[in-house]
């Protein structure tokens, strides 16, 4: 089959890529579509052209692999086109139905004029992957559009439904049979003699206070975008489309392009674009495993993870029960909810009408009788092993016999709670993170017993929810609250050997945190956590701080008190005399002699006790990859994606550090803090975690 195949409709030449399942712009369709501009342009019986793509799809954009490996550059590259298309002397127009992305829609930019459907969605989302578009992308979206939507749309990597980019000039039409429309379109524009629209010449004028717009913008995304690369250089691409001349912008943005491409931070995203993709496959499932179906759902719960949890159902369009023993806590539940959607309008982010649609499928219930229908129950109750396994038993005589029993706990065990029902295989961990409706990581987690069906719904179900699915197994905190335990604890730690709350939290930010670990203690509540570390024993030879103790103590929970590790107006933190004093006199009372902590100390003694964590999950089989660890990280606790994720990074930085820091931690810390068996040998051979592969759901740990 043809990569490109070329068809005539009269005097109109249609050149349709075909390339499954998204019409990726590798180099047999680069190849086709140059064989067939040159074909059209030699025809005197062809007067126009029409570029599209088969199967409902116009291209997603460059193979991703090819910018991996170099290939992309192979002539004939989407510049080799350009120069084609923008030759041309016939009527070029793009006919986009579904989306044209990234090289696609750069191609589709190229074109005089374009139509989409109106379910057609276009955007330039390179910056996900910490590139910009090298193919003349921001030069011509900020011609046709205007450097103010430029900036807004190529920053963020946002899909752009067709409705919006026919307001911005992007689309110059829009039509149910986008084909047929663009065929008629061509024959307009011939019949007319209209000139043709070449959009690298069009809007080259500075627009008035142009300057004061990428001042503005600078500081308003220097925070969202701490650290990255890709996110600066688009804003001096589009910078140039309007200050320099035509030749020069063209060339400077190649030049950002390849600055991006050979960074560091691009291998990362690429990996962590990959990561997301694999973890989705599940070694050991019977290749015929056929998910259930959710066309119903319950959830036991009307908190904030419930609501949430509810919310990510009917946002899928899933009917929802929400279920509350008490009236008043599912009245509270609601309103919340109610009150969420009403937000999202105001911000213009939901329509009314879709809201008031989403809202329609939750269902408020106070009854278990009323769960029998539902495809799967997710329980979101207090983080309680006697409690959740008493709701489990109540769901076991309810549900349906087909009924996936999901617990949304962070921590517990699974099989402890799977033991209080008849139906062990249906019981999974559906770990949702807060804000439920708006976080997208999902961790599932299966038990001894949880069946292939039931790890294929749950997988399935991710997807469906708009979430990144991760399948861990069983053991104390899974895979991201398992590491996490270790990163909290060296953070007092370090405090108690002279760091301070702002440096500590100062040095994460710098790496690319939104936020350090103090103030995300301060935001969570300093109570939550010290009730959590109240639950847990520790091995003999291992400590807790006492400073978080200390600080709950004081009255100083956080946020929502005005004070924790630091003091607040708002949600504006400042430097507390008296939270030094507190911890210099738990340094004093443990003889401690406290001193300066550089920098570097702080981060690696932060990250590396999580990496070999890590190295530990992978070895005992409850991480199938270390891939999947990333991408907790990278989803579930705010790990920046341009660093790849803990475990990358920590190749990237080099294993054997990794080994001499948890080597040095160990003596005081405890027998646990060692050097993982994995890390040292992967340290001795000189090799990374990509050779291991563990299967997830070996025995329970800890």
């Amino acid at each position: 089959m043809t990569a490109v195949s070329y068809r005539l409709q009269g005097e109109v030449a249609v050149l349709a890529i075909a390339n499954p399942p998204v019409n990726a712009l590798s180099l047999p369709v680069r190849t086709g579509l140059m064989e067939g501009l040159r074909r059209a342009a030699g025809d005197d019986a062809v007067e126009a052209v029409v570029l599209t793509g088969s199967g409902g799809v116009f291209s997603s954009g460059a193979d991703i692999n090819e910018i991996a490996s170099g290939a992309a550059l192979t002539p004939p590259t989407l510049r080799d086109l350009q120069e084609t298309m923008e030759a041309s002397r016939k009527p070029l127009v793009a006919a986009i139905d579904g989306i044209a992305f990234g090289g696609g829609f750069e191609i589709a930019l190229t074109c005089h004029w374009r139509v989409g459907s109106s379910s057609a969605r276009v955007g330039l989302p390179e910056v996900k992957l910490g590139l910009l578009p090298g193919a003349g992308g921001t030069q011509r979206f900020t011609r046709l559009a205007g450097p103010a939507a430029a900036l807004e749309a190529i920053t963020s990597g946002a899909p752009i439904a067709a409705s919006r980019a026919l307001e911005l000039h992007l689309l110059d039409a829009i039509g149910d049979d986008p084909l047929a429309a663009a065929i008629e379109l061509a024959r307009a524009a011939l019949h007319e003699r209209r000139p043709l629209r070449v959009t690298s010449e069009i809007g080259e004028h500075l627009p008035e206070g142009t300057a004061e717009l990428f001042a503005d913008f600078r500081r308003r995304i220097a925070a969202k975008a701490r650290g990255q690369l890709a996110p600066a250089r688009i804003i001096d691409s589009i910078e140039v489309a309007c200050t320099r001349p035509r030749e020069e912008a063209f060339r400077l943005e190649r030049q950002y392009f390849l600055e991006c491409r050979d960074s560091p931070q691009r291998k990362a995203l690429t990996h962590v674009f990959f990561a997301e993709r694999e973890a989705r496959r599940i070694p050991g499932l019977p290749p015929d495993t056929e998910p259930l179906p959710i066309r119903t759902a319950a959830v036991i719960g009307a908190g904030t993870m419930g609501g949430g949890i509810a919310m990510s159902f009917a946002n899928a369009g899933i009917p929802v029960a929400l279920l509350e023993v008490s009236s008043e806590a599912l009245e509270r539940g609601l309103e919340v909810i109610r009150r969420n959607y009403a937000a999202s309008v105001a911000r213009g982010s939901l329509t009314q009408a879709r809201a008031a649609q989403t809202l329609a499928l939750i269902r408020g219930v106070s009854d278990y009788q009323a769960l029998g229908d539902a495809d799967i129950v997710v329980e979101a109750v207090f983080e309680s092993l006697a409690l959740k396994r008493e709701v489990f038993a109540r769901l076991d005589a309810v549900a349906a016999a087909h009924t996936v029993l999901a617990t949304n706990t962070s921590t517990l065990d699974i099989d402890a709670i799977a033991a209080s029902t008849h139906r062990p295989a249906q019981v999974v961990g559906t770990h949702f993170f807060s804000p439920a409706n708006v976080m997208k990581l999902l961790e599932n987690v299966r038990g001894r017993q949880t069946s292939a069906r039931t790890i294929a719904t749950v997988m399935a179900l991710g997807k469906t929810l708009g979430k990144i699915p991760v399948l861990a197994g069983n053991c104390d905190g899974f895979i991201g609250n398992r590491m996490l335990m270790f990163y909290g604890s060296e953070a007092e730690f370090l405090l108690e050997e002279g760091a301070t709350p702002e440096q500590i939290d100062r040095v994460m930010e710098g790496f690319g945190f939104a936020m350090g670990p103090l103030a995300v203690r301060d935001l969570a509540g300093n109570d939550v956590g010290f009730l959590i570390r109240k639950g847990r024993t520790l091995p003999a030879d291992e400590r807790w701080s006492p400073i978080l103790e200390r600080i709950v103590a004081a009255g100083r929970l956080g946020q929502k008190t005005g004070k924790g590790f630091y003091r607040y107006e708002g949600r504006t933190r400042s430097v507390d005399p008296e939270v030094t004093a507190l911890i210099e006199g738990v340094s004093r009372e443990l003889g401690v002699r406290r001193r300066a902590i550089p920098d570097e100390e702080i981060l690696e003694r932060l990250l590396h006790p999580l990496v070999n964590e890590g190295a530990r999950i992978l070895e005992e089989g409850i991480a199938i990859r270390a891939s999947d660890i990333d991408v907790v990280y990278v989803y579930g606790y705010g790990f920046p994606a341009w660093r790849g994720g803990p475990m990358f990074w920590a190749e990237q930085a080099g294993l054997t550090r990794v080994v001499e820091t948890m080597r040095r931690l160990a003596p005081t810390h405890g027998a646990r803090w060692g050097p993982a068996a994995l890390l040292e040998r992967l340290a001795r051979e000189g090799s990374g975690f990509g050779s291991v592969r563990s299967p997830a759901g070996g025995p329970r740990h800890g």
